[in-house]
């Protein structure tokens, strides 16, 4: 064992005794959270014009801070980017994380000191608990490689912007430094074609040990490679042991991965967001995610079925249950206030708290009553994948509530790298998934009100054409999995066979 990997485990145990006392003590965690969050903020405008001095509780908190997405937030945000202090948190931010919004164009999530500390020692800690768990350090010791999007930062009027994956690269500690690839130059190129291309022609011949990025991105560098090497990457890289992702489901992958890969990795699941990171895989054995309660940022849950309701009640992790569909409520160091996160999740565990992300509280397909989530369809497509010989390389789903003959359906577009032998059979395993799973969904079915899904077959890359005409190729951008209109569907119809 090398003295980086002997070190690498030292530390991991040492982290892993630290972090016992929040995880056996989660309650007390998220109350110290909360007190140190609204005691911060009592001096800035947020906290004054919510009257942060009178909160003493949880019901407090309710009743003075409202759910908000972040149009509802935006007019804070807009006061910092003209250079006030003290509006969301004490002082200014040190960077806007950029993302895509939905009505109000590009979103600036502030990021300050505290909360980058929080992020960038969660995703250290992902990997030190897997360590920790393993014994295995050994990669350590290998390249690594982070696909991400650049590091090159605008100003914002003396704030830093850029996405978050490229804020993060500057947050990579010295040990790494001569681990890590690409190369800054390689890393700061925008077209993603282009710096694909590029890792490829830094890594091909390297020892890499560890890769991560989303599932869909790395798949395309992958693919790159084998066309390139003639090799599978487990063969070219022969010390491969750990793949690192976030932002989608890797299920629906693993089959492809696995067969690009030529034998099985170890892999762990993250969830980060520019708002904040959440949760990371904890155990090879066990599925989910450990949420982070003691990170700066303090929770709530409503129930998915009421979100839309007038006033849903809002729960603390004590009031939380197994297997219910819950919109994430967050409360940041980086001064987000009751922010509607967008995304759903479901508990599979109490002690500790664990998750899993079931999709985004506005992607859902509703049409007829039905409210099909994205854990339920990802679930679907990774039993068809696993009971046939079919590979899928992405996929998306919409209703069809106006077919040309027969009754309405669901209509799935799947990208197949090996479609399976018999289809009929792969649309069979999927819908008789989805009828298990949702109750709503079978009595449709069953009462005749629709028919059984339909598979529609997109072309070879035609994911990755479809995202590029939206200029979102790479980086953290994601496919969205399913829709309750025709948006998706129509835009991908061109690139359909």
């Amino acid at each position: 064992m090398s003295l980086k990997a002997f070190a690498a485990k030292l530390f991991a145990k040492r982290i892993a005794k630290k972090n016992t006392d929040w995880i056996l003590n989660p309650h007390k965690a998220q109350k110290q959270v909360f007190n140190h969050l609204i005691r911060t903020a009592i001096t800035t405008q947020f906290g004054q014009d919510h009257n942060f001095e009178s909160i003493q509780t949880h019901e407090d908190f309710t009743r003075q801070v409202p759910i908000r997405d972040y149009e509802e937030l935006k007019a804070y945000v807009e006061k910092i980017i003209e250079g006030r202090e003290d509006v969301l948190w004490p002082g200014k931010p040190i960077y806007f994380a950029k993302t895509s919004g939905t009505t109000s164009g590009a979103k600036y999530i502030p990021i300050t000191k505290s909360s980058i500390k929080n992020q960038v020692e969660a995703s250290r800690n992902a990997i030190l608990n897997y360590i920790h768990e393993t014994g295995n350090a050994d990669f350590v010791n290998g390249k690594m490689i982070f696909l991400q999007g650049s590091p090159v930062l605008e100003d914002k009027n003396g704030i830093k912007l850029g996405r978050l994956s490229g804020i993060s690269a500057h947050y990579v500690p010295s040990y790494l430094q001569k681990n890590r690839l690409p190369s800054w130059e390689t890393n700061c190129i925008e077209d993603w074609e282009t710096k694909v291309n590029e890792i490829i022609k830094e890594t091909e011949n390297e020892d890499m040990s560890v890769i991560a990025g989303i599932p869909s991105w790395v798949q395309m560098y992958f693919e790159k490679l084998t066309l390139k090497t003639g090799k599978k990457v487990g063969e070219l890289f022969e010390n491969f042991q750990l793949f690192i992702y976030g932002g989608v489901n890797y299920e629906p992958y693993r089959s492809k991965f696995e067969n690009l890969i030529g034998r099985k990795v170890d892999s762990i699941e993250l969830f980060p967001a520019s708002e904040g990171f959440f949760a990371y895989q904890d155990s090879q054995k066990e599925k989910g995610m450990l949420l982070l309660l003691n990170s700066g940022i303090f929770y709530e849950f409503v129930r998915a079925d009421d979100f839309y309701t007038e006033n849903p009640q809002r729960l603390t992790i004590k009031d939380v249950e197994l297997g219910v569909n819950y919109a994430m409520i967050i409360s940041t160091d980086a001064g987000l206030w009751g922010y509607n996160l967008g995304d759903t999740v479901q508990f599979i565990s109490l002690k500790p708290y664990k998750i899993v992300v079931s999709g985004r509280i506005k992607h859902f397909i509703s049409a007829f009553g039905e409210h099909v989530i994205a854990k339920e369809v990802e679930e679907a497509m990774r039993l068809a994948i696993e009971e046939t010989d079919a590979e899928v390389n992405e996929f998306t789903v919409a209703p069809q509530t106006t077919p040309k003959e027969g009754l309405p359906y669901h209509e799935w577009f799947v990208e197949f790298e090996k479609p399976p032998t018999q289809l009929e059979k792969f649309c069979s395993i999927l819908d008789t998934s989805m009828q298990k799973q949702n109750s709503y969904y079978f009595d449709l079915i069953d009462g005749k009100i629709l028919q059984q899904l339909k598979v529609t077959q997109v072309s070879k890359d035609g994911f990755q054409n479809y995202m590029k005409t939206l200029g979102k190729l790479g980086g953290q951008n994601k496919v969205q999995r399913l829709a309750n209109d025709r948006k998706v569907a129509d835009a991908i119809q061109p690139f359909t066979t």
